[in-house]
């Protein structure tokens, strides 16, 4: 993740798991997710401790061939009340197994782009505990609180996936989707300086491409980090100023359009 010192990503992994289990014990384990309506709070937790301890395995086994990765799950405990322990310890491990020893280590990337398997999987497991956090903390109806450096960082990974090699093999609809014949659009950050909250996309024949920059566009997008991050993902409507803070300015189609075709985030 080149946005954001590996050590903070690190240290909010485990934060912003924790709070995802605070916001689960609020919510119940049959809970609705508004935001991912196919789950419930107990599947959310399941699905986000699953997961940081399966990326663990891969990165401590230092995996490199997809057909050898982990088969099985770390079962979910059955009392609720366990949960934030277990939370707790799967965001630990991963933490732990993203040491810097293990930055540059031979490790399977699935968006097969020039970053290292283990710097995919930071940026990977950060955004699956915030934006997943987000949708706990909405089921419990608690606020959320996103860093604008972490919500940045998080930005530039999304825009990362959607333009990485491996993407039109993962989602090709999405990839099919997003060209386009010279379409841009601007995303700015109201709340960083400079380049640090400004993406400038640019929808080509063969594939979208993204880069740092505040020039011109056919829609730009402004609001908050944290905002954006959230409407990207489809966790927030693109239209509603009061409750975001994002402005439009521009060609909305345009946005709705990429927003509606390039979510990433499961459930």
């Amino acid at each position: 993740m080149t946005e954001l010192n590996t050590e903070r990503a690190r240290r909010a992994i485990v934060e912003h798991t924790r709070r995802l289990a605070e916001s689960a014990a609020a919510a119940g384990p049959d809970a609705a997710v508004p935001t991912a309506p196919k789950w419930t709070i107990t599947d959310l937790v399941e699905h986000v401790g699953q997961t940081q301890h399966w990326v663990a395995e891969i990165i401590e086994r230092r995996i490199t061939d997809p057909t050898q990765l982990p088969m099985e799950m770390v079962k979910l405990p059955g009392d609720p009340r366990d949960w934030q322990t277990w939370l707790s310890e799967s965001a630990q491990r991963v933490a732990n197994a993203c040491s810097d020893d293990a930055l540059d280590a031979p490790v399977f990337n699935p968006a097969g782009d020039e970053r290292s398997g283990t710097r995919f999987w930071i940026a990977s497991l950060l955004n699956e505990t915030v934006v997943h956090g987000f949708d706990a903390a909405n089921a419990a109806n608690r606020p959320t609180d996103i860093d604008a450096d972490i919500a940045a960082a998080l930005i530039s990974n999304h825009f990362a996936m959607l333009t990485s090699p491996t993407w039109e093999m993962q989602r090709s609809e999405s990839a099919n989707a997003i060209r386009g014949t010279g379409q841009t659009l601007r995303w700015l950050a109201t709340d960083l300086a400079d380049d640090a909250g400004a993406w400038f996309i640019e929808r080509r024949p063969d594939a979208p491409t993204w880069q740092r920059g505040t020039q011109p566009a056919d829609v730009t997008v402004s609001g908050p980090a944290q905002s954006l991050l959230l409407t990207l993902t489809r966790r927030l409507p693109l239209t509603d100023r009061e409750a975001t803070g994002i402005t439009v300015d521009g060609d909305t189609d345009l946005a709705q359009h990429w927003i509606d075709n390039t979510a990433h985030v499961s459930g």
